[in-house]
């Protein structure tokens, strides 16, 4: 796989299209990344010991990582070749 965790990447399709992050986990087997900042889901969790109040947990879902780009970390330009063609 091309991502690996740490890296910053930029998103290119989808309903968060152009957001940039950081990798936070990916799943090799699924081919899928979960990216700081992205694909923000809500989940409905009832109280426990660990959460005593529960509710309404915001956190960040895993996209399929062809929907990334890799972003250069010294310059930070994408790796695509067709795009530093073009300018």
């Amino acid at each position: 796989m091309f991502v690996k965790t740490g890296d910053k990447v930029k998103v290119i399709t989808g309903k968060d299209k152009g957001k940039e992050g950081i990798v936070l986990s990916v799943n090799v087997k699924k081919n899928r990344v979960v990216v700081k900042g992205v694909n923000k889901i809500k989940k409905h969790q009832k109280p426990s010991q660990t959460n005593a109040n529960g509710g309404v947990v915001e956190s960040e879902g895993s996209i399929h990582a062809s929907n990334v780009k890799v972003i250069a970390k010294s310059e930070g330009k994408t790796n695509d070749k067709k795009e530093e063609t073009k300018k």
